[in-house]
């Protein structure tokens, strides 16, 4: 008898148990919320839900983004951001601007927002820490020197590794010099201003910056020196894009937002509005 009420209970036991190995479980109610709220200000997805979050500079630097103010959407960088954050649905307050520098940003690791802006360089070594938007702008190199020195009568690439060169730690600038132009001793700094400082104070006799920020530095900021060469593409810069977190699942989302505004012509009359060229100056080929 024992026996027999042993076995019913083991049976009545059995039958409690949910059916997982039988068939797929069914999917919890929340998970169909989830997946609706996708792809729109509530993403779950997202640093903050109902936020964007974007990280850029300190300093930001003009003409990406005007007197170090993010939040102004003057710039050519933060303008689009915030038309990029329209496009996807958050209204301007609900984007949230935080500060990084430059070597945190393609540093691997968790990051503190869902992306980063500024002119990161889309590069396939990066890739192997972060994530990259698809490219929002290409830009041109510069050579920045001061008037009257050897860069401004530089005429190709021999003239050039003659110099005594200086460039941002980190930057694809930097890899142009070394690996491009072919420079030897290249003087590093941790930031753009000590680069500049150190042309104003003869320790360089030039850098080399994207052309767009060359042609408002030399404008605004650092008139004594000037553009003297604009220098030939370099075929691995595959342009700007924004940086994620390695593994960020809405990396698709923002790309269908940046296509959009591409498509609507945002993106030509921003670079009209900032990133003006100068068809006067020189260039260089190898």
């Amino acid at each position: 008898m024992t026996r027999r009420i042993l076995m019913f209970l083991l049976l009545i036991s059995l039958l409690a148990i949910p059916a997982f190995a039988g068939g797929q479980q069914e999917a919890p109610a929340d998970d169909d919320n989830t997946a609706a709220a996708e792809k729109t200000i509530n993403d779950p997805r997202l640093f903050t839900p109902g936020k964007l979050t974007v990280a850029t500079g300190e300093p930001a630097y003009p003409p990406w983004m005007m007197d170090d103010d993010p939040e102004s959407g003057i710039g050519f960088e933060n303008a689009m951001i915030y038309a990029l954050a329209a496009e996807l649905g958050f209204a301007k307050e609900d984007v949230v601007w935080v500060r990084q520098t430059f070597d945190q940003g393609i540093a691997p690791g968790a990051k503190p927002y869902d992306f980063n802006i500024q002119q990161y360089t889309v590069t396939e070594e990066r890739r192997e820490f972060v994530d990259f938007s698809m490219v929002y702008y290409q830009p041109e190199k510069a050579v920045v020197a001061l008037p009257g020195s050897g860069a401004s009568k530089a005429k190709s690439f021999a003239d050039l590794r003659k110099l005594k060169w200086g460039a941002t730690i980190g930057t694809a600038d930097l890899f142009y010099i070394e690996n491009i132009i072919g420079a030897k001793g290249v003087a590093v700094f941790n930031d753009q201003i000590g680069t500049f400082q150190a042309l104003l104070g003869g320790q360089i006799d030039a850098t080399c910056i994207e052309l767009p920020t060359a042609l408002f530095v030399t404008a605004v900021q650092v008139p004594e020196a000037t553009v003297a060469a604009i220098l030939p593409h370099d075929p691995k810069d595959l342009g700007h894009g924004m940086i994620f977190e390695k593994g960020n699942p809405i990396v698709e989302w923002i790309n269908e937002g940046l296509e959009a505004i591409i498509a609507d012509g945002v993106i030509a009359d921003l670079t009209s509005q900032y990133l003006i060229g100068d068809d006067s100056i020189p260039e260089i080929s190898k």
